[in-house]
This record gives C-alpha cells, structure tokens and sequence, in this order.
C-alpha cells in the first residue's frame, strides 16, 4: 500500500497523510524494537516523524532526551544521505533539566533546546520545530521572536506549536503578522473519536489560517484498539501506566462512559469488517483539515492496523453513524 502525501498546511512542505510518534521510545519500547517500529513505519511510506525533547513518555528529567538520541542513531545506520529523505519534527517548553531554566519557551531556554535536540538528533536542522505547550509564563512576542531566529539560523525550516487554546494561537498568529516574524504553520492537537473539542474552534481557525494539523492520540491512548476492558485495571507499561502521563491518560478516558462508547464503536467496526483501530484513525483523517495524524506504537505490529487507515475510505452513512455516537465528546452545540 503507498501511503499518500499532502502539503503542511499552506506551505510547500509535502508529508506523509500518517506520521510517526516515537514517545514510547526509550522506555516502554527499547532501541533495538524502536529501530524496527521506525522501520516499519518508514518502509510503508511514512516520512513524516515527530519526537520532542522530553521524550521517552513517562521518563524523569534524567530520561529527557533518550527518544531523540534514538532516532539520531537510527538515521545514521541508514547511511549518508539518509537524514534528507525524511520530515523531521521537535518540540520543546517541558523540563529537561535541574534548573529554573531548563524548561518553558523563554528565549534562553528555546536557543539552548533547540542546539541539544539537534545534537542528540545528529543533525543540523529540524524541519519542523514546535511548542509543546503553551507557556503562559512567557510572552508570547518574546517565545515566538525566538523561533524566528531558530528559522533565520537555519536550525529550523518551519515552526508550530502544540496543546495550544484557539485563542491563544489566534494572539500569536496576529502577533507574528505584526512584527513579520516567521509564521506558525501548523498545530498538534489531541483529537480522536473520544476527545473532539478541537471541532469547535481550533479546527475552524487552523482551517480560516491555512494551518496544518496534526492530531495526537488518535487511539486515545490505545482505548480505541478496543483491547482495554471494563471494570480492569490497566496493564504495567502501557501509556496508562506510565508516571505522570499515565495518571492523564486515566483521567481523560479510563471511565464507564468512554467504555461504553467503545463498545458500540467496537460493534460498528466488526459491522463493517475493519478493525477498530483502522477505523478510528480513518475517521481522524477524514477531516478535511486533518494534514497527519500521529501513529504510535511499542512494537512494531501496532502498526499494521492504524496504516490500513490510509488505505480504507469510510462510507458516509459509517462516518454519520460515527459522528452521531461520538458527538458528546464535542462538548457543545457549535457548528460542526
């Protein structure tokens, strides 16, 4: 199957309709498995591959790095040559060191990560440098002229950010038009069939801007596998488990109400005859304003289910009924 590309969002930049998150990588997936599971993913057509610096998830400040260390690796056992044929994308802003500073998106600390990420990265630039998160403790002039000089560097070719409000990436898109800085070009939200409040704003203004978007968790932390039941308690190393990310992931969807919803989910998928993990990552690419949703996976077989999504097409009395079951995890009547 040829995975088919797209632009990013209003930029020239072609990528891959899938991409590859590596959080797990590091801890609850070793270098050797994380080597084939990026092997897997790439042999299928996938060019697009997203880690941060304060990956593996669930690590310490001890761990941070370690993911990105891996992937440096991995593109030199390719060969030379080998960094170029692929869409690299960081973050940074989460903690990575004993110090005050060694985390946020101040000017110090951005200058500072983005030298540390492409060293454990061995490269000399990322082609997608992004804010993790929104760091309200830092104006956002100050955090957004400093992507500007990692672009006019060279350290960076493009810019975004991730886990923002719409209102705030609304502030710092006019902000960057003000001061002719270099401009955000795409967004990486948490979408999937249980988590759609991103429908009511973000999603409109990533489309009115020409941003693109490239959801995360499009398995709600791998609910929507269908392989976690009711009324268990979730498994020792899985995203569930693990520090504080796992207690986030319990929080948002290890409840009744997200079971029960899986289940019908679940009955519709064997209804059509896909598995439920192809189906609800088909759904998230289904969007018109999706670019990539980002696959995870500890092993390399995961793989397979959530890469037939690029192949499967939804029916669109499917995708209604879809719509129809999920539409309370919206969160309100706005206009879809």
């Amino acid at each position: 199957m040829s995975i088919p590309t797209t632009r990013l969002g209003r930029t020239g930049l072609v990528v891959s309709r899938l991409a590859l998150g590596t959080m797990t990588f590091g801890l609850q997936t070793d270098e050797a498995v994380s080597f084939q599971v990026l092997d897997k993913a790439t042999e299928a057509g996938i060019n697009f591959l997203d880690t941060a610096d304060v990956y593996p998830l669930g690590g310490t400040v001890e761990t941070t790095g370690r993911t990105e260390e891996i992937i440096g690796r991995w593109l030199q056992s390719k060969g030379p040559g080998a960094r170029r044929r692929f869409v690299i994308a960081t973050k940074a802003v989460g903690k990575v060191g004993p110090d005050p500073w060694d985390q946020g998106a101040s000017r110090k600390h951005l200058l500072d990560a983005i030298d540390a990420s492409l060293a454990r990265l061995q490269t000399d630039h990322v082609d997608l440098y992004q804010l993790h998160s929104d760091d309200h403790a830092t104006p956002l002039d100050e955090s957004l002229e400093a992507l500007d000089t990692i672009v006019r560097s060279g350290r960076a070719r493009y810019v975004g950010v991730s886990n923002f409000l719409a209102y705030r990436l609304a502030r710092a898109i006019g902000i960057s038009e003000l001061h002719r800085l270099t401009r955000l070009v795409c967004v990486q939200p948490r979408y999937s069939l249980l988590f759609r409040e991103i429908e009511r704003e973000l999603l409109p203004l990533a489309g009115e801007e020409g941003l693109g978007v490239i959801p995360y968790n499009p398995l709600a932390g791998g609910l929507l596998t269908g392989k976690y039941k009711t009324g268990a308690k979730p498994e020792d190393n899985t995203r569930f488990t693990l520090g504080t990310a796992g207690s986030m992931y319990q929080d948002r969807y290890w409840n009744e109400r997200s079971f029960a919803t899986v289940a019908q989910l679940h009955a519709l998928a064997d209804e059509a005859g896909v598995p439920l993990a192809t189906l609800a990552v088909a759904w998230v690419m289904a969007n018109p304003r999706v670019t990539a949703p980002l696959l995870g996976a500890s092993r390399p077989e995961q793989l397979d289910a959530t890469i037939a999504a690029a192949g499967y097409t939804i029916d669109p009395a499917l995708k209604q009924r879809l719509d129809d079951l999920t539409a309370e995890y919206r969160k309100g009547d706005a206009p879809r």
